[in-house]
C-alpha cells in the first residue's frame, strides 16, 4: 500500500473533508430517525381511519336495520 506523504496545507484540506463527511452522515442519521418515526405516525394514523370507517359502517348498517 502506498503512503501519501502530505503538506501543511492538505492535512487542513483533508480534515475539512473528513468533518464533511462527518456532518453528512450525521444529517443521513437524523433523516432516517425522523423518517422512520413518521412512518409509524402513519401507520397509526391509518388505523384510527380505518377504525373509525368501520365504526360508522357499523353505525349505518344498525340504522338502516
Amino acid at each position: 500500500m502506498t503512503v501519501i506523504a502530505l503538506s501543511g496545507g492538505d492535512r487542513y484540506v483533508a480534515a475539512a473533508y473528513l468533518v464533511f463527511v462527518a456532518l453528512i452522515l450525521t444529517y443521513l442519521a437524523i433523516m432516517a430517525t425522523k423518517l422512520r418515526r413518521i412512518e409509524r405516525e402513519v401507520v397509526d394514523i391509518a388505523g384510527i381511519v380505518e377504525a373509525r370507517d368501520e365504526r360508522a359502517q357499523r353505525d349505518a348498517e344498525k340504522v338502516s336495520a
